[in-house]
């Protein structure tokens, strides 16, 4: 069954990209051979989850299909975790330092849940929350 899980987003520029999420603590999976003009691949988390940055063209031609404006409308929300409330505080710091865009600021969200929404360069919706 499957081991990993590759999450593919198209990016306008694959190199600003880069140094964002990097800028954001997402480790470079440096075993990645790509064309770094072209694709970016990052490890998030433990857990064999990979997120790759391909430059829009390329992202076309693997999909045949038209890319959706992510500023426009939601097409997913990629949650991840955090180990603390304040490890949720500082990830937005880091976020809007590195020029992302924070939707809400970090907060309770029920259910025992603290967090907060941010977008990337390109708009994709990220979402960070504590369970605690």
């Amino acid at each position: 069954m499957t081991k990993e899980l590759w999450i593919n987003l198209p990016v306008k520029d694959v190199a600003m990209s880069r140094e964002f999420f990097t800028r954001i603590g997402f480790q470079i999976n440096d075993h990645f051979p790509g064309d770094p003009n072209v694709m970016a691949s990052f490890f998030v988390g433990t857990k064999s989850i990979v997120l790759m940055l391909v430059a829009e063209e390329m992202f076309r031609q693997f999909t045949n299909h038209p890319i959706a404006d992510p500023k426009l409308g939601n097409e997913v929300l990629l949650s991840i975790d955090a180990e603390s409330r304040e490890e949720v505080d500082q990830l937005a710091r880091t976020v809007a330092e590195a020029g992302g865009g924070v939707a809400s600021p970090p907060g309770d969200g029920g259910g025992g849940m603290y967090g907060f929404n941010f977008t990337d360069l390109d708009g994709h919706r990220w979402n960070v929350l504590h369970m605690g």
